[in-house]
């Protein structure tokens, strides 16, 4: 087991794991509860704006809790991502489903309206991560080097030798 955190010693990508749309996917989710749980509040009661909250506040732990896992994943190992990433999901549905079931029906959180904050939480999160890849620049071989027209001959390139002429 001393070797199972242990760096492999194939190739492995050294690009850095970017988890800056955890920032902003949380924003995001912040920005939305910010507009939504009033606005349910006054039409439908502060139990189910309570439930708004709730449910923002799972989905947004959720997708952070998966964002890290499968980044320290990536660290050790690139192979070890896809495992990561459906068992943190595994996990997370293995814990929250008697959690909410449990919940009683007339009790203090609307279940109704957590199931919808929950579904409409992970569509607002899937599109933050969609728009996220899509604008970044993602390699997935090492990016090429500067090219040769841009490298000062002489010394910066030992292929170039000077001459005297």
């Amino acid at each position: 087991m001393s070797g199972l955190f242990e760096e492999r010693s194939g190739p492995r990508s050294d690009a850095p794991w970017d988890l800056s749309f955890l920032r902003v996917g949380a924003l995001v989710a912040l920005a939305a509860t910010v507009v939504a749980a009033p606005v349910v509040g006054l039409v439908a009661g502060w139990t189910e704006a309570l439930g708004v909250v709730v449910g923002a506040v799972v989905v947004t732990a959720f997708f952070c809790i998966s964002g890290l896992v499968i980044a320290w994943a990536g660290k050790v190992d690139d192979t070890w991502t896809m495992p990561a990433a459906l068992g943190t999901f595994g996990l997370k549905a293995f814990l929250l489903f008697p959690l909410l079931t449990g919940l009683p029906e007339d009790g203090w959180l609307d279940r109704r309206v957590l199931a919808w904050t929950v579904i409409a939480g992970a569509l607002l999160w899937s599109v933050v991560q969609l728009r996220w890849v899509w604008t970044r620049q993602l390699y997935y071989v090492p990016p090429p080097g500067a090219p040769a027209a841009s490298r000062a001959p002489g010394r910066d390139d030992p292929g170039i030798r000077p001459t005297r002429g």
